[in-house]
């Protein structure tokens, strides 16, 4: 790649080798560190030295379909800058350039969202640099198999929840190295929006995950869906059996699109094909899920919580079907309905078990912000938190809420999850964002 002008090149050095990094606008940045690899349907394999591939601008996704949706809702996908690898075990570390180096940072660790099928940690729409060099925090975004590959399986030739193993992997290699770019091993906090906060949910109660993080927070959760998905999931792998063996995972990717419709029958969840999977390493049985939630209390501080309109991201934007000819009172009354299933009763349920478990635990919820008609849906969040102006600018979601507001409250919101992360606590004191409700539970 071409080194920008104001950026030079910094060197870590770590236990797992030398690792290039780009110095830029005050913070340090090293993209796409392979922390593990993988055959298909395999575990994951930590690696044990860094291999340099030098710095490039090509970022590694696992294959996937372009969502249009995304795509005019939150911003254009610019398919020159990614490269599909069907082996997606990848993180990238930011860090400020200057912090008191006799003071390990916080760090927190993001897990992308996208309905377990898309995304990846790497997207300009969740770069965390504004948030790093304001807070004085590390932020380590993770990378992990999607769709069939992470998140389909069944037997031993084909095992469920691998990307559950692979964001495990990651957190292993993170608490062996991020003393090297100035962490605190001992203080990581999960944070994760949509399908990652549903993954960290999930971590919670895996089998082989202690002592690898401390705190969680979990933004817009479909916990709604989490539940009698077992049938769903079986039907699934069963019919994408004959494509396990293709060796392009571009034309899996393409083959199993062709089921889904078969799967509506399921009812809402099926907007969600694909999921952890109880009953399958490294999770307990569904039965088991709750009360080993409450087991588990002491163990994690967790900040969870939604956004008021959720489910407005896919009902009120819609461009074709049904909604589209269905007035707004009507459409109103079903984004609550939905929000409230999907997202805000299984938050209060998991919330309120964890609490008599003893944990500690905030909930929230995220109101509408000034002059947008679509509501505080889904991914109305990240632009509070991931502050780039130039990701956002196009976006649908945003169209017509000054971008001052946006950065007010988002500010108020960094510091809130920052003071969150490094003490486990949110003070009485501490300034609020108009937009947000918070309690202790």
């Amino acid at each position: 790649m071409t080194i920008k002008q104001n950026s030079t090149v910094h060197t870590f050095r770590t236990p797992f080798g030398k690792i290039p990094a780009l110095r830029e606008n005050g913070i340090i940045k090293a993209k796409s560190i392979r922390y593990a690899c993988s055959e298909r349907f395999r575990k994951p394999v930590p690696l044990k030295f860094f291999e340099s591939g030098g710095i490039t601008d090509k970022i590694p996704v696992c294959p996937q379909h372009i969502s249009p949706l995304l795509e005019r809702l939150i911003q254009k996908t610019e398919i020159e800058h990614f490269v599909p690898d069907e082996s997606t075990q990848f993180l990238t570390v930011t860090r400020p350039e200057h912090f008191n180096e006799h003071e390990a940072l916080p760090v927190i660790v993001w897990i992308h969202g996208g309905s377990y099928e898309i995304g990846c940690g790497d997207l300009p729409t969740s770069d965390p640099s504004v948030w790093v060099k304001e807070q004085n925090i590390i932020v380590v975004s993770v990378s992990y198999r999607l769709g069939m590959f992470g998140f389909l399986g069944g037997d031993e030739a084909r095992p469920a929840n691998l990307g559950l193993f692979d964001i495990m992997e990651a957190l292993r290699w993170i608490r062996k190295n991020i003393r090297s770019f100035g962490g605190n091993p001992g203080n990581i906090t999960l944070f994760g929006q949509s399908s990652g906060g549903d993954a960290i949910a999930h971590l919670m109660i895996s089998e082989g995950i202690d002592g690898l993080f401390r705190r969680a927070i979990i933004h817009s959760a479909p916990l709604g869906f989490r539940l009698k998905r077992q049938k769903m999931s079986h039907e699934f792998f069963l019919k994408t059996q004959s494509l396990k063996n293709e060796p392009d995972p571009l034309k899996i990717v393409e083959g199993y699109v062709n089921f889904l419709p078969s799967f509506r029958k399921y009812g809402l969840k099926t907007s969600m094909p694909f999921c952890t999977q109880y009953g399958h390493a490294p999770l307990c049985s569904e039965e088991e899920s709750l009360e080993k939630w409450k087991e588990n209390a002491g163990k994690y501080d967790v900040l969870m919580g939604s956004n008021h309109d959720e489910t407005a991201f896919y009902v009120k934007t819609a461009k074709e079907g049904i909604y589209t000819y269905l007035n707004n009172k009507i459409l109103n009354s079903i984004v609550r309905s939905t929000t409230k299933s999907i997202y805000e009763k299984p938050a209060r349920i998991f919330s309120e078990n964890y609490a008599k478990g003893g944990g500690n635990i905030y909930l929230f919820n995220i109101h509408s912000m000034k002059n947008n008609n679509i509501g505080a849906s889904h991914c109305i969040d990240l632009p509070l938190i991931f502050a780039n102006e130039h990701a956002w600018k196009d976006s649908e979601l945003l169209k017509y809420i000054p971008r001052e507001y946006i950065f007010e409250n988002g500010k108020k919101l960094r510091s809130l999850w920052a003071e969150f992360a490094r003490t486990g606590k949110i003070s009485d004191q501490s300034e609020r964002p108009e937009i947000l409700d918070l309690r202790k539970v």
